[in-house]
């Protein structure tokens, strides 16, 4: 699915008009185009299925050393950002953490961060982005054992509603032997 950028400029003008603002006026007079344009850059990761996110960035390497069933990888900080889809509000300071039990292939470390921030760039939830993220990931290495642990704040809390600035939203999913197992939990804990 393309992007539809001028529906939102058409959107986004109905919008400022809505809220009482001349969208002919000199500093909106770009708006909807500036927005639109943006839209298809923050939010490009809806153009792609996890299926199709796994192909793009499912480079991964045949691991030449011996390793045993214990063996995490784990790739911590990853800085993105969504969009809270219920109130299209920004999801920030985000940091994510993958881990994961090769099985018998490596993913290519840049690919983890890839993955991550494409899956981010949708309308999303914290805990479906944690959902995507292993999906994708137990897609490309083959390995069932993932983690991905999610921080974030949410401005649909800080910037309205109750307006608690300090609040962090922390997410977790675990499969696999992660799920089982809580000393490997604890080796990927925030």
């Amino acid at each position: 699915m393309a992007i539809d950028t001028k529906a939102i400029q058409e959107h986004i003008r109905g919008i400022l008009v809505a809220l009482g603002d001349d969208p002919e006026r000199e500093g909106l007079k770009d708006t909807p185009k500036r927005v639109a344009k943006m839209y298809k850059e923050v939010f490009e990761g809806m153009n792609y299925t996890n299926a199709e996110i796994a192909e793009k960035f499912g480079k991964t390497f045949e691991e030449d050393y011996r390793t045993d069933s214990n063996d995490v990888v784990i790739v911590r900080d990853i800085e993105v950002f969504s969009y809270c889809e219920h109130h299209l509000a920004l999801m920030y300071d985000m940091k994510v953490t993958v881990a994961y039990l090769p099985k018998g292939r490596v993913i290519g470390l840049s690919k983890i961060a890839r993955i991550a921030d494409m899956a981010a760039k949708r309308l999303q939830l914290q805990e479906r982005l944690g959902n995507d993220i292993a999906e994708i990931i137990q897609m490309v290495n083959g390995s069932e054992d993932v983690a991905v642990l999610i921080e974030g704040c949410h401005s649909c809390m800080t910037a309205r509603g109750i307006k608690k600035t300090s609040a962090k939203t922390y997410t977790t999913t675990f499969r696999g032997r992660f799920a089982e197992d809580p000393n490997l939990q604890a080796r990927v804990k925030f």
